[in-house]
């Protein structure tokens, strides 16, 4: 492997697989006399970078629904676990985005993407619970979230989210 491959690896996976199965691809088609797999291990190193997306989507979609439950149900007892749940999600992303920085361009959409979803989710839990006034869904249906909202420090409540969550490289300046 090239030292700007193995360089690429160190700092940022996802760009690595995606780089990685368009080489596999492309000696596939140059026709070569090793009996490998080629399509199939393009997919497989594919998939890396899929799963790391599907692992960031997953702890966003975690995240907005509990700021949404933070900031739309009267329950006192949970809140505690859903602030905790929230910062081990959001540590989980700053490891995601250390490892791969290039996921940070998929946040914003990711965000917008997922908070139809927690919404739709918190909704059938609010009522389900008994806590679904008209007033409530209503908030519920209307409520919309920053990516730095979501990945910063900000719980609902808080005046404004605290500045710069992660920058585009993937490290906080400090």
């Amino acid at each position: 492997m090239s030292g700007s491959a193995v360089q690429l690896y160190e700092e940022d996976f996802v760009r690595w697989t995606e780089q990685q199965s368009r080489a596999l691809r492309e000696a596939a088609g140059v026709g070569t006399n090793l009996p490998l797999d080629w399509e199939n291990l393009a997919e497989e190193i594919e998939s890396l970078g899929r799963s790391q997306r599907h692992e960031l989507r997953s702890c966003i979609a975690v995240i907005i629904g509990h700021l949404l439950k933070l900031e739309h149900s009267p329950a006192i007892d949970p809140r505690r676990g859903w602030m905790d749940t929230i910062a081990r999600e959001r540590s989980d992303i700053e490891l995601l985005i250390e490892d791969s920085p290039s996921l940070t361009r998929d946040v914003a959409r990711m965000v917008a993407d997922e908070t139809a979803r927690a919404v739709r989710d918190a909704t059938r839990a609010l009522l389900r619970h008994g806590e679904g006034s008209p007033e409530t869904i209503a908030g519920l249906r209307a409520a919309r979230y920053t990516e730095e909202q979501v990945l910063g420090d900000w719980f609902p409540g808080d005046a404004a989210p605290h500045p710069d969550p992660l920058p585009a490289g993937g490290e906080r300046e400090d």
